[in-house]
């Protein structure tokens, strides 16, 4: 058994009410069937759990404060993926050289839309999608080439900036392929944005050019346009907008294809191109915002391919016959290194939505195929709130299967469990048990990546066993390119982010107020800096924001001050155990950390989403929940409680039922006293990004949240 688990099987078992004798008839079975497979499997699996067992990352020098490197590159950090491929226009042209005629990115053809009206009368839009259509390695370059030298013909200068703001398509790569070969500088925005955010990252960075989508033109950027005095051009990348009046005189809306076809005329007499160094600015990617206004951080080419160079060590075999499937945002850093990555290798990149992912996903029309099923994927990032999500429903379906398929599933499940933390496999459970929910995904996913936030052990754990893939934690900042640790794929302890990348190393510096220290016994503390090359270039147009967070040593060296506060286990690992921010110090002295609270209670069936709040005036914890409507509206009939939605949610009865439910599992899950939220707000509206409340990696934005309940903080607090 590996000495470094982080969380015991037995705590994470499922529960079953099956007759003993039946039960000691099962366990016979499950015995013979081991001792029948232990032995050849002894063999394959001895060099799995030797992996797992040896040091992964060491400190570079004896005293407390040493930065910790991977054992990999104990020598010297690694900076670039290939020899003489420093910028990343040069990455792709090694890429397309290499993999000329390969698929690489793919679009499904939509085959027919539908409005479809609910019960309640809302009017939900379906689609039923066809094939993926295929662009190759050479038809991407060649566009993304016509569409760069298209800008320049529009007046687009190198090394200045021009906007992206737009959904995850083929198209948004494209233009990022374009801007780094023309040595245009991508300032990405998050569709999800709201109005002002929009506005300030567009006012800040005086783009005269933005590349958009029809929709996001209309329901977001008509609205504004009048309000950003230096746009000239906007492109639309799916044709043209049924509407041209409404914009502001001296503004012009072209269509990608449109400004294609003008660099396509005009390559053949044009003078070269200015290209890039590798100190250039690449991307200034504006970040989620869930501090206020969000903040552009500058990322240099080297930057990003430092990034991709750490991340790609992570995934063995890596390559040509590897499927990787895109619909978090691109604007998001994990995203956009997670397909640097992929087309550095020559994957394949099919393009999908949260929306179109599964067969159950919200636009598909019942009876036809989600993304995942047609594209079947083997590599697939996501974020924890997705990876909760699927959880839920699938346990929330084995809750509703007969006795005898939630036992033989929960007996399966408990036996996996044993089996993976001794590094043993179960190629039966997973052919005849877990085929069914690894569908649900395509069926070929071998690895999947969770980033943007940390996931819970549970939560981990599940997608282990049910998807029977290894589930890599990461962890990293837009301000480190996204690269900072990603667990080993054979190591299957959970709760921990792995060891810092080839790219980076990472010390730990003492955070007094918090009681954190790396002289701390048995495991050093303190708050993650981040070093290496990966390390981004600062805020843009923000000084004082980059001197507090940024640093330089005496070597020259970038450092990042991440405000994550982490320990790291004797193999080297990283665990992310409290932020800085999310620390409040109640009245009476206790200091509670609202995310611990949150992580304690969020995987239960009951919560689709929780936001503790306290402050230094009062003693106790309070919480605002977005419950699970079917949960809910089952404990109400339990209790005999009636009503609307909004009514059971407004409910003083209702908020009391859900508080014994919350008090429960908060004692199951170790939290103190002073930990456990005393009074909730039940609210029926979900927290998504397009509400403001949560980032579109599905970070709590804390701020938003307490002026969005800053009413109910008053009531809970006794202030009305």
């Amino acid at each position: 058994m590996n000495n470094h688990i982080s969380s015991k099987p037995s705590t994470m078992k499922l529960k079953h009410t099956i007759n003993p004798i039946l039960l000691y008839f099962i366990h016979f079975i499950i015995s013979l069937y081991t001792i029948l497979t232990y032995i050849p499997y002894y063999f394959l699996s001895e060099s799995r759990q030797e992996k797992s067992n040896q040091i992964k990352a060491k400190p570079v020098n004896s005293k407390p404060e040493s930065a910790y490197r991977s054992v990999n590159s104990l020598d010297g950090l690694a900076s670039v993926l290939y020899p003489g491929c420093d910028t990343l226009d040069k990455v792709f042209m090694h890429a397309k050289n290499k993999f000329k005629d390969r698929r690489l990115l793919g679009t499904r053809e939509i085959l027919n839309e539908e409005d479809e009206v609910q019960p309640n009368g809302k009017i939900f839009k379906k689609v039923i999608l066809g094939n993926y259509n295929w662009l190759s390695f050479e038809d991407v370059f060649v566009r993304a080439f016509n569409f760069g030298n298209g800008l320049q013909i529009l007046g687009q200068k190198p090394k200045t900036n021009i906007a992206i703001f737009c959904e995850t398509r083929a198209e948004w790569m494209i233009t990022a392929q374009a801007c780094f070969m023309y040595n245009f500088q991508l300032v990405t925005l998050y569709a999800t944005l709201g109005g002002p955010a929009i506005v300030h990252g567009l006012n800040e960075t005086e783009v005269t050019n933005i590349i958009t989508s029809k929709e996001l033109l209309q329901t977001k950027l008509k609205d504004i346009v009048s309000l950003v005095p230096c746009l000239r051009h906007i492109i639309t990348v799916d044709g043209k907008p049924p509407t041209w009046s409404e914009f502001p005189k001296g503004v012009i809306v072209h269509t990608m294809a449109a400004v294609q076809a003008l660099g396509a005329k005009a390559s053949v007499e044009n003078k070269p191109h200015s290209k890039p160094v590798p100190s250039d600015t690449a991307v200034i990617m504006y970040t989620s915002g869930s501090t206020g206004l969000p903040k552009g951080v500058m990322i240099s080419h080297s930057n990003l391919i430092a990034g991709i160079t750490g991340m790609a060590e992570r995934i063995p075999d890596l390559g040509e016959k590897d499927v990787y499937i895109g619909y978090l945002p691109l604007a998001h850093v994990l995203e956009l290194s997670a397909e640097l990555v992929c087309l550095s290798h020559g994957c394949c990149i099919g393009y999908s939505s949260p929306q179109t992912l599964a067969d159950q996903s919200s636009k598909i029309k019942k009876g036809s195929k989600g993304d995942t099923s047609i594209l079947k994927p083997t590599l697939m990032a996501a974020v924890p709130e997705i990876m909760d999500r699927i959880y839920k429903n699938v346990m929330n379906k084995v809750n509703g299967m007969s006795n005898f398929q939630r036992t033989l599933f929960i007996l399966a499940y408990n036996y996996k469990m044993e089996q993976i933390s001794k590094g043993h496999g179960t190629p039966l459970c997973d052919s005849f048990i877990f085929r069914k929910v690894r569908s649900l995904l395509g069926g070929n996913i071998r690895l999947l990546l969770c980033g943007g936030a940390p996931l819970s052990a549970t939560t981990q754990r599940f997608m282990n066993i049910c998807f029977c893939c290894p589930v890599g934690q990461g962890y990293g900042l837009t301000e480190s390119c996204g690269a900072g640790t990603i667990t080993e794929v054979w190591d299957y302890n959970t709760g921990r982010v792995g060891a810092p990348l080839v790219c980076c190393e990472i010390k730990l510096k003492n955070w007094e107020e918090g009681g954190y220290f790396n002289t701390d016994k048995p495991h050093p503390r303190g708050e993650i800096i981040i070093g290496g090359q990966n390390v981004t270039m600062g805020y843009y147009k923000n000084e004082a924001k980059t001197k507090a967070d940024f640093f330089e040593d005496e070597n020259g060296q970038r450092w990042l001050c991440t405000g994550d506060i982490g320990e790291f286990d004797p193999d080297g690992c990283l665990k992310i155990i409290d932020r800085k921010k999310d620390l409040v110090k109640l009245q009476a002295g206790e200091y509670v950390s609202l995310g611990k609270v949150e992580a304690a209670l969020k995987n239960l069936s009951l919560i689709d989403n929780i936001c503790a709040y306290a402050n230094s005036y009062h003693s106790y914890v309070i919480g605002f929940v977005v419950p699970n409507q079917k949960e809910l509206t089952e404990l109400a009939r339990k209790r005999g409680l009636r009503g609307t939605w909004e009514e059971l949610c407004n409910s003083c009865e209702m908020e009391n039922e859900v508080l014994k439910v919350l008090s429960e599992a908060a004692v199951s899950a170790s939290l103190e006293k002073f930990e456990i939220p005393v009074k909730i707000r039940l609210s029926p509206e979900p927290w998504t990004p397009e509400t403001g409340l949560v980032t579109d990696a599905f970070k709590l934005k804390r701020k938003e949240l307490k002026t969005h309940y800053q009413a109910d903080i008053e009531r809970m607090y006794g202030r009305k």
